[in-house]
């Protein structure tokens, strides 16, 4: 056993019963279902769950509060299913995981109760990653995507309108840095999902894609290295970007750019709030687009975000039904977005009077979701991603050239697709 294995399961005996020992009742008689999460950081969701037990007096809902982080989670709830364990009765994923989990098996399909006339009134991407083979696993609780923000007290300053396009971003950066005290552009450069998520909204937004919808690979064409050479030379031609921005995550993008170091800024939703905080020097100096485009495509942003599904081995799949059809109507998304700042899958909240009086910005988000992209829907996500995560960041660093770097990429992943098909 490895000492990764030996470390999760440690720690999911901490927290849990031994397997093969969940309680399927509490004392009081009481169906229990339960589900493993992030930190309820703010106490919205123990709000939601009695909210539920309210309206559902014979149920008892337990949430167990695991790690922060998505990845040791993911391998929690893995480790269970692989035990064929009825210890989750919910799996609440990042939509990355449901092509992996469905594909073995982990997940009961939700269309006979997530039915296509109730999915209409979501995101649209958020029900496409949603979906594996042509069934629904999942429905969505949290959107996200990515978003460019802007300095708009800069831009007014000179007489600028917020850019759309490449060459538009990259006049107004030029027009108004001046480095290093103010940089043009930051963005997340490091090698890790995040870059391969910045990558990927240049690529849709110059009309390319990864795997197209006959699943040939597409990311060694002229239209994804034109997107990297654009990355490339934002830092080591046009110089917008520092050099720094090839060790970014999303909290260094954050910080440079919320000290008033940068005009512009690709990151998530998330920022925002934290922008907008008393003791923030660009409070109220904000904007935020759509991602910008190359000159014969249009914006996109990939798509993030969580849900519920079902696992395939509990014992009580209605009941967990029950729950996940509650955290998806419209009230319960509504107060996880003015309790925790979760942003809805419901189309109709990003217009709704009572979002709109506490975030009048949320008009903006909902038209950078609605052309949100989920990345391919494929259980083999994780080892495609390593191989852009590697290509795409040796591109940046110019250890190869852009050219170079997609079409290794695409060979690789060629081979990942060819040894792991789709079940």
């Amino acid at each position: 056993m490895s000492n990764k294995l030996k470390m999760l399961l440690a720690f999911s005996l901490a927290l849990l019963p031994a397997a093969g020992c969940k309680k399927s009742s509490s004392a009081s008689g009481k169906t229990v279902i339960r589900y493993l999460a992030n930190p309820d950081v703010g106490g919205f969701a123990k709000e939601i769950i009695k909210q539920f037990e309210a309206a559902y007096p014979d149920l008892e809902v337990e949430m167990v509060e695991g790690p922060s982080s998505p990845n040791t989670r993911e391998d929690m709830y893995a480790q269970s299913f692989m035990s064929k364990e009825d210890t989750y009765d919910l799996v609440y994923m990042d939509v990355v995981w449901m092509p992996k989990f469905a594909a073995q098996g982990w997940l009961k399909p939700l269309d006979e109760q997530f039915t296509a006339d109730l999915q209409k009134d979501f995101l649209a991407g958020d029900i496409e990653g949603s979906k594996y083979q042509g069934k629904t696993y999942r429905l969505p609780i949290q959107s996200d995507g990515g978003m460019l923000y802007y300095r708009k007290d800069l831009l007014e300053s000179k007489g600028l309108k917020p850019p759309q396009t490449w060459d538009e971003l990259l006049a107004a950066a030029k027009a108004l840095q001046k480095p290093p005290e103010l940089w043009g552009f930051v963005f997340q450069g490091k090698q890790y999902e995040g870059l391969v998520c910045d990558f990927l909204e240049l690529v849709w937004g110059n009309g390319g894609t990864l795997v197209d919808a006959a699943g040939e690979v597409q990311i060694d064409k002229p239209q994804a290295v034109q997107a990297l050479q654009w990355m490339v030379d934002a830092v080591h031609k046009d110089k917008i970007a520092p050099e720094g921005v090839l060790t970014f995550q999303e909290e260094e993008a954050r910080h440079m750019f919320q000290e008033g170091k940068a005009v512009f800024m690709r990151n998530w939703p998330y920022a925002w709030n934290l922008l907008q905080g008393d003791k923030s020097p660009v409070k109220g100096k904000v904007g935020i687009l759509p991602m910008v485009h190359g000159k014969l495509g249009k914006s996109a942003a990939t798509l993030g975000g969580w849900g519920y599904g079902i696992s395939a081995y509990s014992k009580h799949p209605d009941a967990a039904w029950k729950f996940v059809e509650f955290n998806g109507r419209p009230e319960i998304q509504k107060l996880a977005f003015l309790k925790g700042g979760i942003i809805p899958t419901r189309k109709a909240l990003f217009a709704d009077p009572d979002v709109l009086k506490v975030s009048p910005h949320m008009k903006q988000w909902g038209v950078v979701l609605s052309g949100a992209h989920p990345r391919p829907v494929h259980p083999s996500w994780a080892r495609m991603s390593d191989v852009l995560q590697l290509h795409v960041s040796a591109a940046l660093s110019r250890q190869e050239t852009a050219q170079a770097a997609l079409a290794a990429a695409a060979a690789e992943i060629r081979i990942v697709l060819k040894n792991s098909p789709q079940k």
